[in-house]
């Protein structure tokens, strides 16, 4: 018999709340969390805009000396991660550690230390650069932590995948429950990439908004107007759970994940397929894994970047798949709000889906103005809408033509 996999535990860091409550009432009121970048001079860069997390006090989370050793995308994912440990209660119940793991991932990893540290080593020598240099880069310390700190013995790695990053790990741990190997795992993305380096390479390839007199304005997916997407940085964290786990313990639901579908474009290196092939691969499979019907699903949080050719290839994507039933699903992206967390994006995305599902309320895509005809679904404009939804889809799609689809229902006992 299939096992059911529910969902126990959420954590967030983001550009629009530090705390799960703070989220979700920013998406409903349509807040945007783009601002002019303040962590460092953007003088000589065209892009002067981006989500940054603000308020974010790691002492409220670690040592001091402890934080210290940590990039700042470490910093969110640990941070998310004891959010939603707490918010689960998995550590006051009996559990077998051996049968609880991490999987996390993050698209870029620790490159505000890289940035740090090779700095370090052409102005001094390199004795100068940090002991902890290693363990503060790679993307796998966040796991690390995480299971250190609480003392799961389960499966435990890391995942990255461009932007399909955070989904790609929710998806791999589902299966991982789904195949018995853990009986819970603490699961998302964290990311936290917005410093010169990143920003410079992103504007050169000329995929973010320019839209720097009007920061609230650019992110603006499925927009005629649209001209790239605003970077963000954070981090989604989820407690996913075998459900007679869940119910044993008592633990509070917050629904039940039920399908996960991946693919490759086979296309670029950049640039999603024209016709939104792979994307709709993924759509198709999760849709299969899920053992409901196409008519089940009247929710999807798109990837929805604000960029020309993924909203349009990703409206066909959802065409393709859907057909004529397309027109009648409500669609959102909540990228207009949170901009693009990158690695991040899937895990806060996921917990963006969870809670629409289990309010039954759609966040809105907001800066909706100009109608793109090549984008002529639902999208939620502007305004956040309660509807009646039993399931729904989040989907992510990274750099190599990665694809990544979670299938989400409300729980139902």
């Amino acid at each position: 018999m299939k096992k059911r996999v529910v969902i126990t535990g959420l954590g967030v860091i983001s550009p629009v709340g530090n705390d799960i409550n703070t989220f979700w009432n920013s998406l409903l009121e349509g807040k945007s969390g783009v601002k002019k970048i303040e962590s460092f001079d953007t003088e000589q860069f065209n892009v002067k805009i981006a989500a940054e997390i603000k308020d974010f006090d790691p002492d409220k989370y670690f040592d001091p000396r402890e934080s210290r050793r940590m990039d700042r995308f470490t910093q969110f994912g640990f941070g998310a991660a004891i959010q939603a440990l707490d918010d689960s209660k998995l550590m006051d119940s009996d559990f077998a550690p051996e049968r609880v793991g991490v999987i996390t991932g993050s698209g870029i990893g620790g490159i505000q230390t890289l940035e740090a540290q090779h700095s370090l080593l052409l102005k001094k020598k390199p004795r100068f650069v940090s002991p902890f240099f290693i363990p503060m880069l790679i993307p796998d310390i966040v796991p690390g932590y995480i299971s250190i700190k609480y003392g799961f013995q389960g499966p435990n790695y890391s995942v990255t995948s461009a932007c399909a990053t955070g989904s790609h790990s929710i998806g791999i741990a589902y299966r991982h429950i789904m195949a018995g190997d853990a009986e819970v795992i603490v699961t998302g993305g964290s990311e936290a990439s917005i410093t010169p380096l990143a920003l410079a390479g992103f504007s050169n390839m000329k995929a973010l908004s320019k839209r720097n007199d009007e920061p609230e304005k650019a992110s603006r997916p499925f927009d005629k107007e649209r001209d790239g997407f605003v970077m963000g940085e954070g981090s989604g964290i989820i407690v996913l759970e075998e459900l007679e786990h869940a119910r044993k313990r008592g633990a509070k639901i917050y629904g039940e994940m039920v399908g996960y579908g991946f693919s490759g474009d086979a296309h670029h290196i950049t640039a999603p397929h024209s016709e939104g092939k792979g994307a709709a691969l993924a759509m198709e499979a999760a849709i299969k894994m899920s053992g409901m019907s196409k008519q089940d699903f009247g929710y999807i949080n798109a990837h929805g970047t604000s960029t020309p050719l993924n909203d349009k290839f990703e409206t066909k994507a959802i065409k393709k798949v859907f057909g004529e039933q397309a027109k009648d699903l409500s669609i959102s992206s909540t990228k207009s709000m949170t901009g693009h967390l990158l690695g991040a994006a899937g895990g806060v995305e996921f917990i963006a889906l969870t809670l629409s599902l289990k309010n039954q309320i759609i966040p809105p895509t907001i800066n909706y103005e100009f109608p793109d005809p090549e984008c002529d679904l639902d999208i939620t404009p502007n305004i956040a809408q309660e509807v009646d939804v039993l399931a729904g889809l989040s989907s992510n799609f990274g750099f190599g033509g990665h694809n990544a689809v979670i299938a989400v229902k409300k729980y139902k006992s």
